[in-house]
């Protein structure tokens, strides 16, 4: 059984995206996503929605990528959904086309949040929209003190509930203000961000990147099979009773304890070693 299921994943340290760039380290242990249309900051289309997704549900299978970077290039991160190749259409659509298309859309958050790999948003300049939302939908996020995040969805007519806005921005920032932000559609500066834990930590615009990928990199060197447990753990938790947390986290932390992760990092420790964390 384990071959097969081994026999299925892949590497992905040679993927080539169509509508955004997808790079890795040399070994693959990171990839970098970046949202590459930098003279309309980075815009969201159809198509983009659909690779995204599609590129997260897949990296299930990954053999060799731990940890994921999301960027925008060009300064910027994203502008949301492109308002001639989005916005526009949708005004023409009937209602099964526009719910295939929100279905679409929320479903990209479902995959980012699904998927076993930490993701990492590195933010920079205009973040709005859906750029918000996958910044959102990101386990960790840093910026620069230039960024600029707003969920802009009510300044064209449509609820703040937008891809999981409503459920998830609260448990980031608090209610109220997760409120205040989805009703007024206003910008919430990087200084404010930081300050409400949307941001992790803000960091000068030439060495985001570098930091972003620095923080990838310590989590895909360590032990990565617990890290995605611990994703795990941190999503599936929120619908649940103190009981069933308890228990969830007694079957997580016995699976974990299971691993060769465990006994060789006990080993190394004995040792006065450093351990090697190999996921299995």
């Amino acid at each position: 059984m384990t071959n097969a299921m081994q026999a299925r994943r892949r590497p992905f340290k040679h993927h080539r995206a169509r509508h955004f760039l997808f790079e890795t380290d040399a070994d693959g242990r990171v990839a970098t996503i970046t949202l590459d249309r930098p003279e309309r900051k980075n815009p969201l289309t159809f198509e983009s929605y659909e690779e995204l997704g599609d590129l997260f549900r897949d990296l299930h299978r990954a053999s060799d990528v731990r940890a994921i970077v999301l960027a925008g290039a060009g300064g910027n991160f994203s502008s949301g959904g492109d308002v001639f190749e989005i916005i526009e259409p949708l005004t023409q659509m009937a209602m099964p086309d526009l719910i295939a298309f929100t279905r679409m859309t929320g479903d990209l958050v479902r995959q980012i949040r699904a998927c076993p790999q930490p993701v990492i948003a590195a933010v920079d300049g205009i973040c709005a929209g859906a750029g918000a939302i996958l910044a959102m939908a990101a386990d960790q996020r840093l910026a620069t003190p230039e960024a600029k995040t707003a969920f802009l969805f009510t300044r064209v007519g449509l609820a703040g509930a937008d891809m999981g806005a409503c459920g998830i921005l609260p448990r980031i920032i608090g209610q109220g203000r997760a409120a205040e932000l989805l009703f007024t559609g206003r910008v919430m500066n990087a200084a404010e961000g930081h300050a409400w834990g949307f941001y992790n930590a803000l960091h000068p615009a030439d060495v985001l990147l570098a930091e972003a990928r620095r923080f990838a990199r310590m989590l895909a060197d360590g032990p990565w099979f617990a890290h995605s447990m611990t994703k795990k753990m941190l999503d599936q938790e929120w619908s649940m009773g103190i009981e069933e947390m308890l228990e969830s986290e007694a079957q997580a932390q016995a699976i974990c304890m299971a691993t060769g992760d465990f006994r060789r990092a006990f080993e190394a420790f004995a040792a006065k070693a450093k351990p090697k964390f190999e996921g299995d």
